[in-house]
């Protein structure tokens, strides 16, 4: 399956630094006060994007988007947890990203992103 490219500028900068391994270009898109959810769980943004994407891999194939790019559907995989199909929402500040909204449909201040696997 062919990526689709978000066509939220922000959203379409992070899915190639994902697939690309790029450390300095996902955080650089973030505001500093940036935090992130996985399966609505609050995580260490820092931590977690280095144990989940960085060094595990991580590849993003985006499936289907909403919300002008910024609910994605994608297939995510990294060397950890394998393949699934997962989520990606961001709520967007100026260029950068500033928060998200959870698979409850909630907004949720300073939170750029959910990622939830699909049952």
């Amino acid at each position: 399956m062919t990526s689709r490219e978000p066509s939220n500028p922000v959203a379409h900068k992070l899915a190639p630094a994902i697939n690309n391994g790029d450390r300095g270009a996902f955080p650089a898109t973030l505001t500093p006060n940036a935090t992130l959810t996985d399966d609505g769980n609050p995580q260490s943004l820092h931590d977690w994007i280095d144990r989940e994407i960085f060094s595990a891999h991580g590849h993003m194939t985006v499936e289907h988007e909403n919300e002008d790019g910024l609910h994605l559907l994608a297939r995510y995989r990294n060397d950890t947890w394998g393949e699934m199909s997962t989520f990606w929402r961001f709520q967007v500040t100026g260029t950068r990203s500033a928060a998200s909204t959870p698979a409850t449909g909630r907004r949720i201040r300073s939170l750029p992103i959910t990622v939830e696997q699909l049952l």
